[in-house]
């Protein structure tokens, strides 16, 4: 959960409970009352670690090192997107504003910092059904044969970023060239209807700073290797059922609420000490502003609105956007896997900028060690 007790946050901090309410009414953690008593308070994780980092003078540098990479301050300088006081900002400009408009070759633009428009050519070969195994098959095709990113220019990545987003999107995304993207998916799925709900969905899905697809994809392009295997290893990383896999969660636990009730399942992953899926976001405090922007754009099907209003009101979180993006796919009839056949289409604009990003500075990402195996012979 992304909100701490009182004895937990002192004791990542170190100090006595005078000073965690100092650093409260200055403003330095977030406090919130304890839904399941309001006489005590709960108070923002990463607030607590970021102010325990910092205080952490007197430990190694590997201990603290070890305790900052997971929802830690970010460990590389970016550009590209950052979450700020519960919005998320891509290049300076509020993501959700964006999505009022935007389509996802809009932000491809912007991620890229690209002054000409998006040319997609249509691929060779067309697939009329959007698939995921084709991606992976398409993306390790070209690993062996585009030239490595190390050494080249911005304007040649860019134009090489066109060419894989176009080998993805054919994919991902398959019709018309020249069709915008979100249309080309909603013809695919037969659904034209939900052709907005799918732009706003590729706008806000685009970038989310260091998340674990995106540190790999740039880990992978810290090596040199091509652009097109940057994106091959974050869509691999997406596929995890804590990361872009999270939508079958959401559906585990509507299907349980159809069984047996919406309130009763709530309880009942709540009794056998397992966190509700997609309640609560790490880096939103009060509320996902990508879930939030979705939902406030869609009439959640009753099932799904009975299991936020009861989940929200016992666990004390409110949804996020694999929940919103479950939701939706329900609402319109999508088929089962669209939120992640969405997020990897979307994210391919994020990966890809920062490939270029960590390219173009020419460092290798190599962290080391800190060994606690059996003592060298």
């Amino acid at each position: 959960m992304s909100w701490l007790t009182a004895e937990q946050a002192l004791n990542l901090l170190g100090t006595k409970s005078q000073t965690l309410y100092a650093n409260v009414s200055r403003g330095r953690i977030r406090a919130k009352p304890d839904p399941a008593d309001t006489r005590r308070s709960l108070y923002f994780t990463d607030d607590v670690k970021r102010l325990a980092t910092r205080h952490a003078g007197r430990r190694k540098t590997e201990t603290v090192a070890a305790e900052a990479i997971q929802w830690g301050d970010p460990v590389l300088p970016s550009a590209l997107s950052t979450v700020f006081d519960g919005r998320l900002f891509y290049r300076g400009q509020d993501a959700a504003t964006l999505a009022e408009n935007a389509g996802l070759e809009d932000i491809a633009l912007l991620l890229w910092d690209m002054k000409r428009p998006l040319r997609l050519e249509e691929g060779e070969v067309r697939h009329k059904i959007p698939s995921l195994e084709a991606a992976f098959l398409a993306l390790a095709a070209r690993t062996t044969s585009d030239l490595p990113s190390l050494g080249r220019s911005l304007p040649a990545l860019q134009s090489e970023a066109e060419s894989v987003f176009g080998t993805v999107a054919d994919v991902l995304a398959p019709g018309a060239a020249g069709m915008p993207l979100h249309q080309r998916l909603a013809l695919a799925w037969g659904r034209p209807d939900a052709g907005d709900m799918i732009r706003r969905c590729y706008v806000l899905l685009a970038d989310h700073e260091l998340n674990a697809s995106t540190f790999t994809a740039r880990i992978t392009a810290s090596a040199g290797a091509t652009l097109s295997a940057a994106v091959l290893s974050g869509l691999s990383t997406l596929t995890g059922p804590l990361h872009g896999g999270a939508w079958q969660s959401v559906r585990s636990l509507i299907a349980r609420a159809a069984s047996i009730g919406a309130e009763e399942a709530v309880r009942s992953y709540l009794s056998e000490g397992r966190p509700l899926p997609s309640f609560g976001h790490q880096l939103y405090p009060d509320v996902d502003i990508r879930g939030e922007t979705l939902l406030q754009c869609l009439t959640l099907p009753p099932l799904f609105a009975k299991v936020r209003d009861i989940g929200e009101q016992l666990v004390g979180e409110r949804v996020n956007v694999d929940f919103a993006l479950t939701a939706m796919t329900h609402a319109y009839h999508l088929p089962e896997d669209a939120p992640l056949i969405i997020f990897a289409l979307a994210r391919t604009v994020g990966w890809l900028a920062h490939a270029m990003e960590q390219a173009t500075s020419g460092r290798l990402i190599r962290p080391r060690a800190r060994y606690v195996g059996p003592p060298p012979r």
